[in-house]
């Protein structure tokens, strides 16, 4: 059963249900207790159809209703506009009802900050073209997404890819409800360990002043600026050395006093600026880090966040991702996704024989470069994004006769992109076309020999891309049906878990500590159930490595 719902201010809204079609099969219901009729509707497990999760159900965690399904309007039509070739058009229930009609599209606008939400069920909302009624709007939208979904290649792997970008966003916001366990009282002292203590406002933590004199010293008392790399550039070119930018692997190159102060400078700038004082301050309260993820925030499916780089987390600070007492951190990573994505999509059977239970790098240098993992591993990136240079491309070729299909599929992936063509995930995300501006780049070939090279390399970067997207993408489908599966299971084997935290191809849960193996059990069940979902009856495995401990640190 589906029920749509329309939600107001002051927990106040409309429910509609509707058949599996999405006709309607019953009357609106005007309800002042919005979060209890979603309750008690909830005991029948239906799919809710609601504009966009983001917009609806933090509200509803706020009052202690979980829901265990439903159909997110914004992205689905994210997901078809993408599909026909239109991903920057405007997603929004508005904008989808706009086209419906036939009326000018308005502008996407986003939910708004949590801290500036000012009450309870007041989504962040403009008017409806023409005054639409809401609730007939979201049934409406409904219906005209599966008509279009019914028409395209693929169809049913869209509408499972559907279903699991809706439970992603549904994973996304009970992981902001719940939170990543965070002692502040640790972060803080990792702080003052590595940069000093707190500085006032417009000055350098301790240990940065001191490595800013150390680096104008080298120079030879020249004031130089470790925060502007233009300076540094030209405080080299003074001492005689031309480096083309000063990013930390040029100057890794580079034999010059200044090089050592100035690397650890970057590195420790880095932390204070990122995940610094100011950091702590404004993003971890009550024990708890809680980011606004954006499901799908990446063209390929990867997730984004709105501030707070959740999805950066230094390896240092995880030191205060720490369990509360008598809970326990289950951590579990999918080793090296990406390639044994690349052998399920690609059907290649040696490829699948040789990526195993354990790890696939070690495998595949015993197979073909003489047990030497970091060749193998060169290899196989290469492979997926597009290397050539140096070792590269040698060590590529010997990848190409040894798994042909694999590689054969990335690179007819990579000669779809150099010739303007889109290419797609296992359930169907699709790559951008190519922009105007490229099309000019690479239709000049005929106006000279410069016009040629650079329409050749932009053909190629255009096919690099590509050649990863049919890969990354594939690993967000697959990360997708993962979400899904291990929020469904985690709820009925154990309640008491909160999956708190997900990065690209991994996932942190919060249980009690006698629920740990429970949940470690039931996170590699998961992983079967979304290979299964995604990728069929495949030799491919995905191990699932789930392991309890009391800090995210410990999990590595």
């Amino acid at each position: 059963m589906l029920v749509a719902l329309d939600s107001h201010a002051e927990n106040a809204g409309r429910l509609r249900p509707l058949s599996d079609a999405g006709l309607p099969a019953g009357p609106v219901v005007e309800t002042t207790d919005l979060a209890s009729a979603v309750a008690e509707l909830e005991r029948s497990r239906p799919r809710w159809l609601w504009p966009s999760t983001a917009e609806v159900y933090p509200e509803l965690l706020a009052r202690g209703v979980r829901v265990e399904r439903c159909l997110d309007l914004h992205h689905v039509e994210a997901l078809l506009l993408a599909h026909q070739g239109r991903h920057r058009e405007p997603r929004g229930l508005a904008a989808a009802v706009a086209r419906l009609r036939g009326l000018p599209v308005p502008e996407d606008h986003g939910p708004r900050k949590r801290d500036a939400q000012p009450t309870l069920f007041e989504p962040a909302r403009d008017p409806l073209p023409g005054d639409a009624d809401r609730l007939e709007a979201v049934v409406a939208v409904h219906a005209e997404q599966q008509r279009v979904a019914a028409g395209l290649d693929r169809a049913e792997g869209l509408r499972l890819l559907f279903a699991a970008e809706s439970a992603s966003a549904l994973a996304a916001a009970e992981m902001t409800h719940h939170g990543l366990p965070w002692r502040a009282d640790v972060h803080e002292a990792l702080l003052v360990e590595l940069l000093g203590p707190r500085p006032v406002a417009g000055a350098r933590p301790a240990r940065l002043a001191e490595l800013a004199d150390r680096i104008t010293a080298a120079f030879g008392g020249r004031p130089v600026n470790p925060d502007h790399p233009p300076g540094i550039v030209r405080a080299f070119g003074r001492e005689g050395i031309d480096i083309p930018s000063a990013r930390a692997w040029v100057l890794k190159e580079v034999d010059h006093p200044a090089v050592a102060p100035l690397l650890e400078y970057k590195e420790l700038a880095r932390l204070w600026v990122a995940h610094g004082w100011s950091w702590l301050d404004q993003w971890v309260s009550g024990g708890r880090f809680r980011p606004d993820y954006v499901v799908g925030g990446v063209v390929s499916g990867r997730w984004a966040t709105r501030g707070g780089a959740a999805l950066q987390i230094p390896r240092t600070l995880r030191r205060a991702v720490v369990a509360d007492p008598g809970w326990r951190l289950v951590a579990a990573d999918a080793a090296q996704l990406e390639p044994r994505v690349l052998a399920a999509l690609s059907g290649d059977r040696r490829l699948a024989e040789v990526s195993g239970d354990d790890d696939l790098y070690t495998n595949l240098a015993a197979d073909a470069f003489d047990g030497d993992r970091g060749r193998a591993k060169i290899a196989m990136l290469s492979a997926m994004y597009g290397g050539t240079s140096g070792e590269a491309g040698p060590l590529l070729a010997v990848l190409r006769r040894r798994f042909p299909d694999a590689v054969g599929y990335v690179e007819a992936a990579a000669a779809a992109g150099e010739q303007g063509r889109v290419v797609r995930s296992r359930l169907g995300r699709t790559s951008p076309p190519p922009s105007e501006a490229w099309r000019e780049v690479t239709g000049s070939a005929d106006e000279g020999e410069d016009a040629a090279r650079r329409s050749r390399r932009a053909a190629r970067e255009w096919g690099r891309f590509t050649r990863n997207f049919v890969v990354q993408a594939s690993a967000a489908d697959w990360t997708a049906a993962l979400l899904g599966a291990l929020r469904r299971r985690l709820h009925r084997s154990a309640p008491g878990a909160h999956l708190v935290f997900f990065q690209h191809d991994e996932v942190l849960v919060h249980c009690p500590a006698e629920a740990a193996q429970v949940v470690c059990d039931e996170v590699a069940a998961a992983g079967a159930e979304a290979s299964r979902l995604v990728f069929g009856d495949t030799p491919v495995r995905f191990p699932l490595k789930a392991v309890p401990v009391d800090s995210y640190a410990d999990a590595k």
